[in-house]
């Protein structure tokens, strides 16, 4: 095999996606609760979606950034409307990754210092500095950790404090909802403690909703549920339904200007017509009041079920946690079962990032297949 190695494969390889659900190419039909790493917001081949880029694919698929791109200026539009930011601009680029290392950056040029703090078990990408604020030790390597950084615990505020009055911190970063973290959510109070310290400090407060927004938890942003106000907020999975597209709003006192940001491909015409579907998609069809609605009819569910001890996270970002790990159950039984789910830092963690489309059926069907593999499980 000519690929260099990047995750070990479930023994799959999927041909077809039809709203919730995925097909191999023996036909076998997967019920996808995973949604490919929280990506597959408004479901598999919706054909609003696929008539979008078809129709834009036939009149210019790209062309780069020194020319005017009226898809941009209709996407910053839709977005700033939808998420109530009125007031912020928008720079796109293709990833979550490549969202968080431009927000690092901006945050740095704004303030002219250098250091950041980010918390444990945080997850904010790949690249360089993205990779420096993730708190994993096994993905970084020795050139990530020149960077200035600082591990808090998730809720530290006195250590959050302490590191702020030394006055040397360009930026806080935070996922609301953390997600390879485990679906852990700190208290309404920190969020805006943070918020407040940050602006003391003129400290940059960046939410990474790279995962935990575009509806998936009810609101349309997750920090929106604690009453918060970021200074830059990082966003892409949801936002292209499986189109590579990043971006991040950014707040009215940060000034821009020529040549601190760029890129090629971000916002390209075919990004962008998927972007615009995507949220026609969302406003349409009511799908973050559905996660809202469909998150406590899987707690009741879930509560059902002796071996899940809690249900963490909100809305569709969902994590049942089990009183055993759960590796062998995900991997073999529910897979066995043809049901596609994801894992997390904790062991005993089973994480459901399904397509905010779905329905109680679709739960009903998986509960009934988690049955059967958790007696399996135990024979």
């Amino acid at each position: 095999m000519n690929l260099f190695d990047v995750y070990p494969l479930y023994d799959v390889t999927p041909v077809k996606g039809e709203g919730c659900y995925v097909f191999d190419k023996e036909g076998t039909k997967y019920l996808d609760l995973y949604g490919g790493h929280a990506v597959i917001s408004i479901g598999h081949s919706h054909p609003d979606y696929v008539k979008a880029i078809q129709e834009q694919v036939e009149k210019l698929g790209f062309y780069s950034n020194s020319v005017k791109n009226p898809l941009q200026e209709e996407l910053a539009e839709k977005l700033l409307e939808v998420s109530g930011l009125i007031d912020y601009k928008l720079f796109l680029c293709n990833s979550g990754a490549e969202a968080n290392e431009n927000a690092l950056k901006l945050a740095s040029f704004h303030t002219g210092k250098r250091r950041v703090i980010y918390f444990k078990n945080a997850f904010h990408g790949r690249t360089s500095g993205a990779v420096a604020v993730t708190d994993n030790e096994n993905i970084k390597a020795s050139f990530n950790k020149d960077h200035q950084v600082t591990c808090l615990s998730f809720e530290d505020l006195e250590g959050l404090k302490e590191e702020l009055a030394k006055d040397d911190v360009a930026a806080v970063i935070l996922e609301v909802i953390q997600g390879v973290g485990g679906l852990d959510e700190a208290s309404t109070e920190f969020y805006r403690a943070t918020g407040e310290l940050c602006k003391k400090y003129r400290a940059i407060l960046i939410a990474d909703e790279v995962q935990c927004g575009y509806g998936r938890t009810g609101d349309f942003f997750a920090f929106q549920n604690h009453g918060i106000t970021p200074d830059i907020i990082s966003i892409a999975k949801g936002m292209g339904n499986g189109f590579p597209i990043g971006g991040i709003l950014i707040s009215p006192e940060i000034k821009s200007s020529y040549g601190l940001l760029g890129t090629t491909f971000g916002g390209n015409h075919l990004a962008c017509a998927a972007g615009i579907a995507v949220l026609d998609v969302l406003k349409k069809e009511n799908l973050a009041e559905n996660a809202a609605a469909l998150f406590h009819y899987v707690k009741e569910r879930a509560s059902q079920i002796s071996q899940i001890k809690k249900v963490k996270g909100r809305g569709l970002m969902l994590g049942l946690e089990f009183d055993f790990e759960i590796a062998g159950l995900r991997k073999d039984l529910l897979f066995k079962h043809h049901i596609f789910t994801g894992a997390a830092s904790n062991k005993n963690l089973l994480r459901i990032l399904p397509p905010l489309t779905i329905q109680k059926g679709h739960f009903e069907l998986f509960f009934s297949r988690l049955k059967k593999a958790l007696e399996d499980f135990e024979k």
